[in-house]
């Protein structure tokens, strides 16, 4: 380990790999709210955040385990429910008064067509304003669970009607 008066010890988020403090200090300049989107193994989940003094003040959050209640059969940590995620959470955050966003997906690696541009297109088809590329998001096949489909008929069963339905009964809630 280094020693000596020139050493800085990182931050400790920083060290346990959790924050990149630069790219988030560009994120708070920018004095936008901001749609972060984290996935876990079994969920996906988008909240809309406020930067302070004291700390972050989430303002909306959506779960991708509150799908349920729309009629979502299939499972919350893939795909087609991050993009069904981000549809609720945008509307959520309309409801709530919010219309326009930054994304940030923190440390996730930014890769075409990952589950947290899945999101994004979510929550741009919903009507959210958030700027993004359209290079990056990924294919109407997959985040409508036709990929799937033709991957594992067997499991996925009757997973793109039941995503068309479930994105009817989303955009109902709409105020």
């Amino acid at each position: 380990m280094a020693t000596g008066p020139r050493y800085f010890v990182q931050f400790r988020r920083r060290r346990e790999g959790k924050t990149d403090y630069y790219r988030r200090l560009k994120l708070i300049v920018s004095n936008k709210h901001r749609m972060v989107v984290r996935k876990t193994n079994k969920q996906i989940i988008c909240q809309l955040v406020e930067a302070g003094l004291e700390g972050d003040r989430t303002l909306v959050a959506a779960y991708s385990g509150e799908l349920v209640k729309y009629g979502y059969k299939g499972s919350t940590g893939n795909t087609p429910a991050a993009y069904l995620t981000g549809m609720l959470f945008a509307v959520k955050a309309f409801n709530a008064g919010y219309e326009e966003a930054i994304l940030d997906i923190g440390l996730h690696r930014a890769k075409y067509g990952a589950k947290v541009f899945a999101a994004l297109k979510g929550a741009v088809s919903a009507g959210l304003n958030i700027p993004h590329s359209e290079d990056i998001l990924p294919d109407d096949d997959r985040v409508k669970g036709a990929a799937i489909a033709n991957y594992a008929p067997e499991r996925a069963g009757d997973l793109v009607e039941n995503v068309e339905a479930v994105e009817d009964a989303i955009m109902k809630e709409l105020k």
